[in-house]
């Protein structure tokens, strides 16, 4: 079967079991937070400042920061979907690598940092403690395989999530392109049509979902071919 079916199935079958599985739900503000955590980095890259992160209980979440000039608008918006996208692919390399352990402790600091720094609404502040808490006691636990089952079903749900983030913004800049969030903002950047940019994130997230997959079936053995959500940003 052609890796990029693969990939699909994979997609499919993840995302419904990952519905499935109790109080799952919890666990999809991790491409919230990563998702916003993007921009935030990206914005004190380009000397920027990050004056909140907010998350909310429906998977939604805005990065309010200042920038000095227009153009550092488009890497900023560009970096929420590539972030989450990116960090899932990690933590697949990371279970390849038999590092579970690395790979729990990299997402507990994201938290961390963003619980320190970025996070201010009450709900997301108690989200990021609620997750770094249950981090550190799957961590400490001397079960391997409580710890496996817990580190794939945080890697699925923010590799689903990051696929079908973009997929929900393509349908929102077709029916609403002056309301789909990061597309929305690098219309207004770049003049180019939102729904582009939606189909840009898409693709970004197709991508590394299908190395997430490759890295996730060659640790497994089972083949070796392959080589947010509703979340806006707002700046000012």
């Amino acid at each position: 079967m052609n890796n990029w079916w693969k990939t699909l199935v994979f997609i499919i079958v993840a995302a419904v079991l990952t519905r499935w599985i109790p109080y799952s739900n919890f666990f999809r503000n991790v491409d919230t937070l990563i998702h916003e955590f993007g921009h935030a980095v990206m914005t004190l890259l380009f000397s920027g400042k990050v004056v909140y992160i907010h998350l909310f209980a429906d998977h939604s979440g805005v990065t309010y920061s200042t920038v000095h000039e227009a153009w550092r608008f488009i890497p900023i918006s560009l970096a929420g979907y590539t972030a989450s996208a990116l960090v899932a692919y990690i933590l697949f390399k990371l279970y390849r690598l038999n590092r579970m352990r690395t790979g729990l402790i990299m997402i507990t600091l994201i938290t961390v940092i963003n619980l320190a720094f970025f996070v201010r609404n009450e709900f997301g502040l108690l989200w990021c403690a609620g997750f770094i808490v249950l981090n550190v006691l799957f961590y400490i636990q001397p079960w391997i395989w409580l710890l496996q089952g817990y580190y794939l079903l945080i890697a699925f749900i923010l590799m689903v999530e990051s696929i079908i983030s973009p997929i929900t913004l393509i349908l929102i800049a077709v029916q609403q392109p002056l309301h789909a969030g990061d597309a929305t903002n690098l219309q207004q950047a770049t003049g180019i049509p939102s729904i582009l940019w939606a189909l840009l994130f898409f693709f970004i997230s197709a991508c590394f979902a299908r190395m997430s997959m490759g890295a996730f079936l060659g640790k497994n053995g089972r083949h070796r071919g392959y080589s947010r959500r509703r979340s806006s940003s707002s700046y000012r």
